[in-house]
């Protein structure tokens, strides 16, 4: 076992994470798999997945205009030879007393492109609910970057919080020890009492943050029961950040709630070409063969016919207004991406300015903290000596307990913008 592992272990174990018998069992989790689970647990990405197969059979349901309807018939009327039926119809209709039974054929011929535009337009939401699924995946795949860094940097900060722990301890039992020979006094002893509880408060809330941010973590995998991880430490991202208008054109090309946008927009337009096509004329066939076993003498025993009807509109009730009403939310899907690419260039380059401030944080922390281990030993140093009093060390400690705090918030603050930005320019798997 490794010391840090072996350290994670005794953590879990003291702050009653888990039982100690489990403590030696802890499951190891990287990055990865935590995304792969999140693929395929996670109720969000079924969902999308689902609605954009849904998309598919609308797709398929347009098609099916193209193509004939076959439908069967089987009739059997009794009648006084003598009666017809009057109302309903301009025409009088007799009716015979049969059995009958035959087929029916309707096939659309020619409607101006209608049914080929609403198909394209159901094509084209099809592939956009392909791309918002890509989006919704994108989405989890950030939020467990996010939850799986954050649970990495608390549990750094409950090492540094235990660290800070056992240096006050160290600084109280040598005040205690300089007390018995004169050199120190019960005042220090007493602030150094204050300092060792004050750094067991923190250490608590340290545990307690560490605990949420596992239980962030499972929300995020898409996992109901909390589960206590062996978290795995990624390697720094490359340090060199892309050009910052190379990834704006990034965004602009491979984000996928861009394309959905897009794809939602070209939906539109197709359809408002449909709807056009509804003050056209639309041409129809139908045919119709059977036979009739059961009949009077004025009917033959089977019949069959072929027709062709061409339906010319005139007054539509409101086809007009259909195509406006298309024609505006077409216009307006295009407002929408263009307010889409505005937003999409912004939150690209604000996600470069985080990540690139945020690297720079992790060499000036990295400064804060080499500059703080030289204080604290040089105070530890002249506090053994008498040289320096009780607070001069415990503001020593201090600037100690800060530098690491904030060099473990650099490190993965970097590591979680670095996912912002690859998210902002459409680059997560």
């Amino acid at each position: 076992m490794t010391g840090s592992r072996i350290i994670l272990t005794l953590l879990f174990a003291m702050f009653g994470v888990i039982d100690p018998a489990e403590a030696q069992t802890l499951q190891r989790l990287t990055l990865e798999q935590a995304r792969q689970a999140a693929l395929a647990n996670h109720p969000q990405v079924r969902a999308a997945t689902f609605d954009a197969l849904a998309e598919t059979q609308v797709a398929a349901q347009r098609s099916a205009a193209r193509f004939p309807v076959v439908q069967a018939d089987l009739t059997g009327a009794g009648a006084n030879p003598e009666d017809t039926i009057a109302a309903g119809q301009i025409n009088n209709s007799s009716v015979d007393t049969r059995g009958a039974a035959g087929l029916r054929v309707d096939q659309l011929i020619y409607d101006f492109g209608r049914t080929s535009n609403l198909v394209r337009s159901a094509r084209s939401r099809a592939r956009a609910a392909e791309q918002t699924s890509e989006t919704t995946r994108a989405q989890v795949i950030l939020e467990v970057d996010r939850a799986y860094f954050t649970a990495l940097r608390a549990q750094a900060l409950l090492e540094v919080a235990e660290q800070t722990v056992q240096t006050r301890r160290l600084v109280l039992e040598q005040t205690q020890a300089l007390q018995q020979t004169g050199i120190r006094s019960g005042l220090d002893v007493s602030m150094a009492r204050y300092s060792l509880a004050e750094a067991q408060l923190q250490l608590s809330r340290t545990e307690n943050d560490f605990r949420a941010a596992l239980a962030n973590l499972s929300t995020a995998m898409g996992v109901e029961e909390e589960r206590p991880y062996q978290l795995v430490d990624e390697p720094l991202p490359d340090r060199t950040l892309p050009d910052r208008e190379e990834i704006i054109a990034e965004a602009s090309q491979n984000r996928p709630d861009l394309r959905a946008l897009r794809l939602e927009r070209d939906a539109a337009y197709q359809f408002l070409a449909a709807e056009k096509a509804l003050r056209r004329p639309s041409i129809t066939a139908a045919a119709v063969a059977g036979l009739i076993p059961f009949h009077n003498r004025d009917l033959d025993n089977r019949y069959n016919a072929v027709g062709v009807n061409i339906d010319i509109p005139i007054l539509g009730g409101g086809r007009r207004a259909r195509a406006r009403e298309a024609n505006y939310r077409a216009r307006a899907s295009e407002e929408r991406v263009r307010n889409a690419e505005i937003e999409i260039a912004r939150d690209a380059r604000v996600a470069w300015y985080n990540a690139d401030s945020a690297f720079q944080r992790i060499g000036l922390a990295a400064q804060l903290l080499s500059h703080a281990k030289e204080s604290f030993d040089l105070a530890q140093e002249r506090y053994r000596l008498g040289l320096a009093s009780i607070v001069e060390l415990s503001q020593a400690v201090l600037s100690l307990t800060v530098a690491e705090i904030e060099s473990a918030n650099a490190r993965f603050e970097y590591r979680i913008q670095r996912s912002i930005l690859d998210y902002q320019r459409g680059q997560l798997p």
